[in-house]
């Protein structure tokens, strides 16, 4: 199955025709990925997505960040209800008809509220999960714990980089970072896609002293060693857009 061009790459940091379902702002994001067999993610996706690649080799994400100022569009944010935290893994595919876009494995999340809703709505795999930040200047330190029993704690630590700058189109970061599609399966295994629209990241390179692949674990994947990518990325505000069906005509 070819992969998206480069159009259908660009194309897809337009914003969407149709009506925004929810807003919400992403802020101190660090993005590490580890390079994983193609195969193996292939024989993880449902029917209908196709790994996408970047010179050859698939990528693992794990994403742990803030989520701030969630609602639905037409409401203004809650105190609780709207900052909490989130962990995810997550790979790249894309559909039949080559629009490239994320697949995630697990979103781990402290406001149980946003679990039932995106697992109700959105058909996202989420968990509730024990989570913490701390903030000092341009340092974090998150930690996260699936409340499922036996997973492990988990712990990220990074320190901002100078300056932000968007990836450029045709770079690894691109492939990386600019994802403006998600694809879920309900519990029947349909297939739907839902878009979201921000300003393109401006990225910076962080200074890690504390990460874990733990989180991979549970999809099946042991990434040992550092990470092949770790970028972190300036706060975005970001809309929603409504999840639609994958048309048969996508999924062949």
């Amino acid at each position: 199955m070819p992969s998206p061009t480069p159009d259908q790459r660009l194309a897809e940091r337009e914003r969407p025709a149709g009506a925004i379902v929810g807003r919400q702002r992403w802020n101190h994001l660090l993005f590490a990925h580890w390079k994983v067999s193609a195969a193996t993610v292939q024989a993880t996706l449902p029917r209908g997505l196709h790994v996408d690649t970047f010179a050859g080799d698939a990528y693992l994400g794990i994403v742990p960040f803030f989520m701030q100022r969630n609602r639905p569009a037409w409401l203004p944010p809650l105190p609780w209800v709207s900052w909490f935290l989130e962990l995810n893994v997550r790979t790249y595919v894309h559909d039949a008809v080559g629009r490239p876009g994320v697949w995630f494995y697990s979103l781990d999340c402290n406001q149980p509220i946003a679990v039932a809703l995106a697992r109700r709505f959105f058909h996202l795999p989420y968990h509730r999960a024990r989570m913490t930040a701390e903030r000092r200047g341009p340092s974090t330190v998150l930690t996260s714990q699936r409340r499922t029993p036996g997973s492990p704690a988990c712990r990220y630590a990074w320190r901002e980089g100078a300056g932000g700058t968007a990836a450029a189109p045709g770079s690894r970061d691109f492939f990386l970072v600019e994802r403006y599609r998600l694809f879920a399966a309900d519990a029947a295994g349909r297939l739907f896609t839902g878009r979201v629209h921000h300003a393109p990241y401006r990225l910076h390179v962080p200074a890690v002293t504390e990460f874990s692949a733990a989180p991979a674990r549970p999809a099946g994947f042991t990434l040992a060693g550092e990470p092949d990518s770790l970028l972190a990325a300036r706060p975005v505000d970001v809309a929603l857009y409504p999840l639609s069906p994958v048309t048969p005509s996508a999924t062949p």
